[in-house]
């Protein structure tokens, strides 16, 4: 079932999403060639603490840490590790969310580890743009297969793929809420979204095909062609007459 949100909920969730955009603001100030995915897990850690939040993914389901730090070929779930250390040409997907006081903020960024190449530039451009087409039009009324259609269809224009096996969702008390929201599908099909719904939309774009492998830690997913892949998301709350992006 598709949660309502009371007015009281999203101006917790406003506030919610305001510290989970900030603290990819700190970690992508920290992203450089030779840091650890390890330090920079502990930099969004702190930094969630210092504002009387919660990180909402550690220890979610027994995931051990505070973000999902993905390298290159992992598309996402990356455990941080004192072991992977960033070097030049890099990318790195951050996800990361705080809760605060009972609610969930969710967003991720792609960064670049100084210069790297064209296409890979073109891969995060072209991801970023797939989540503010995917929401164009979209308010009270709308289907989540609008949002599905538009974010495929921009993406493989580029002449990229979309992840098939993980998905956008709802948020709200919990980090995964109603509904499901694929970056793939067709206009006109899924649940109907409502004012003062609150989802995560989150395009997951391999360079080359949507092929996936999981990894035996449970976690990470990679792509199976080894090329690179990019991740974007915001916690989105749905209106009358449009969206409100809460961690942007």
């Amino acid at each position: 079932m598709i949660k309502i949100k009371s007015q009281e909920e999203i101006e917790l969730m406003r506030i919610a999403g305001r510290i989970t955009r900030d603290t990819l603001k700190v970690v992508g100030d920290s992203i450089k060639a030779g840091v650890s995915t390890k330090e920079l897990d502990e930099i969004a850690y702190n930094y969630i603490k210092s504002q009387d939040a919660t990180p909402s993914f550690k220890n979610y389901c027994g995931y051990p840490a505070s973000i999902c730090a993905s390298v290159n070929d992992t598309i996402v779930h990356g455990i941080p590790n004192k072991n992977i250390v960033l070097k030049e040409g890099d990318i790195i997907s951050i996800d990361v969310g705080a809760k605060y006081k009972g609610y969930n903020g969710d967003a991720a960024r792609t960064f670049a580890v100084g210069k790297i190449d064209a296409k890979t530039k073109k891969l995060i451009k072209v991801t970023e743009q797939s989540f503010f087409e995917g929401i164009k039009d979209l308010k009270s009324g709308a289907f989540v297969g609008d949002i599905s259609h538009r974010v495929q269809t921009y993406v493989e224009k580029n002449g990229f793929s979309v992840v098939r096996e993980l998905v956008g969702h709802g948020v709200g008390k919990q980090l995964h809420e109603d509904p499901m929201v694929p970056n793939y599908g067709k206009a006109g099909s899924g649940p109907r979204l409502n004012a003062n719904c609150i989802i995560a939309i989150e395009p997951m774009v391999n360079m080359g095909e949507k092929n996936v492998v999981f990894m035996p830690d449970g976690w990470t997913c990679k792509t199976k062609d080894g090329l690179p892949a990019a991740h974007y998301e915001n916690t989105v709350l749905i209106t009358e007459n449009g969206v409100e992006i809460l961690t942007l």
